[in-house]
Order: C-alpha cells, then structure tokens, then sequence
C-alpha cells in the first residue's frame, strides 16, 4: 500500500515534477491536484497529464467566483479530471460577494450531479448555508469536504450527507482539538488526508512551504489521534480515495 494526497495544488514544470519525484520517494504514488479557477484548472489538466500518479480537478473556489464558471464544464470530459472543485463558501475573506458564491456553489453541485462526478467542497466559516445549499440541490454521491475545519458537530451534518472529511496539516497543529475530536469520531472508511499544499504545512515542517512528501505526517496524526496502527490509516484512505476518484 502507498500514500494517497487526495489534495494539493501542484506546481507546473520542473518544480511540480521535483515534488512529484520527492513524493514518491516518501511513499505518496496517488496525487489529486486542485483547480480553484478556469486558469488553474488548465494548468492542473497539464501537470497531471505528466505524470501518471496525478489527476486534476476543475472547479471555481468561492474566492474566484466572481470570475464565472465559463469554461469550466468543458474540462470535466477530459480523463485527467477527475472531479469538480473546489467549489463552496467561504465567508472569512469575502473575495467574491456572498450572493454569488453561493451561486457559483450551487451551479457546481448540480454539475458534479449532471456528470455523476465528485465535489471537492470548500468550508469556511459558512458551515449552515453550506448544508442549506447542498440539502437543495442534492448532494452528490461522491462528496468531500477538504481541508475539514469543523468540530465533531459539522462532521456529523456532512457525514449525515454521506460526505467524507478530508484532514489536512492543520490536524497537527497544537490548538486544533475540535478538530481533532472530529477526526476521532469520523469513521475510518469515511476520512482521507490531504496536504492542500503548498499551504497549512503540518508539524514540525511550520513555516516552510508544504509539499505532497509530507502528507504522511497528517496520516500519522490521524493515527495517533485514532489510537490504531499507522498502517491501517494509509490502507484505508489509498482505499477509500481510489473508489471516491474511481480510479482503480
């Protein structure tokens, strides 16, 4: 078995290829790296059509919703592409007007839904409406919540929905105790992990970029936090990942 990064934003040319070379060397042979707009997306497609071990999502983050969605439906049928996102809310920032993420949110469900493929779904500080928008559209069958912030209640409402909860770097981090409580009553087959790279880089590495080499160390938290064997963690999110993208 082998390490699954079912997040991160991979960087185009040599310098997404040295951190593609640097994951494997640390056992990480599966990469999911993320759009979070039309021109990133295409610059996903590419680096995963380098290399064998990467796929690519296309989406519009709520940061970047104000720019549409044009383009975006187009890239779905490419076979690289595996899923739609990152696509949500985020209130703490305010980027793009609240009315239109929540529209952009929405369109991006029901294309993951007309497509019968994958949302990537980014929360921040907008957990109710988040619910509220995909108990209206219907939430895809296969859905995440990457990089999960929530406590133990959120992941209970987005478990109910038949979400998985995706855990990043910030599981490591000394004030995440909520999180950690979520991660501890989220059912192994339920939970994947990601480095959301190059952000959020997990204990002891703060402070440095982050890349997918250092995924395991969140594995190794959720382990921890778990009580079971490291093993079991990296079996069952390769497991649980693989069946999510459909990639096996």
């Amino acid at each position: 078995m082998a390490w699954f990064d079912q997040h991160c934003h991979l960087p185009p040319g040599q310098d997404g290829a040295e951190q593609v070379a640097a994951a494997r060397e640390a056992g990480v042979t599966r990469m999911v790296s993320v759009g979070c707009h039309l021109e990133q997306s295409l610059q996903m497609l590419a680096v995963a059509r380098q290399h064998e071990v990467v796929w690519a999502t296309a989406g519009v983050h709520p940061h970047d919703a104000s720019g549409g969605l044009d383009g975006i439906e187009d890239l779905l049928a490419e076979p690289e592409v595996v899923a739609v996102g990152e696509a949500g809310l985020d209130y703490h920032y305010d980027h793009s007007p609240r009315d239109v993420q929540r529209d952009v949110f929405a369109a991006q469900i029901q294309m993951a839904n007309r497509h019968d493929m994958p949302l990537v779904i980014h929360s921040r500080e907008a957990w109710d409406e988040t619910f509220e928008i995909l108990d209206r559209e219907g939430t895809p069958r296969r859905t995440v919540f990457h990089c999960f912030t929530g406590g133990p209640d959120e992941g209970a409402e987005a478990r109910k929905r038949g979400a998985l909860l995706s855990f990043s770097g910030i599981v490591t981090f000394p004030s995440a105790k909520d999180l950690r409580t979520a991660a501890l009553e989220c059912p192994l087959d339920q939970l994947l992990v990601e480095t959301d790279s190059p952000y959020l880089t997990p204990v002891p590495h703060r402070g440095k970029p982050n890349r997918p080499a250092l995924v395991p160390l969140v594995g190794e938290k959720i382990a921890e936090v778990k009580d079971i064997p490291v093993a079991d963690v990296e079996a069952a999110t390769w497991a649980t990942g693989a069946a999510f993208y459909d990639l096996d």
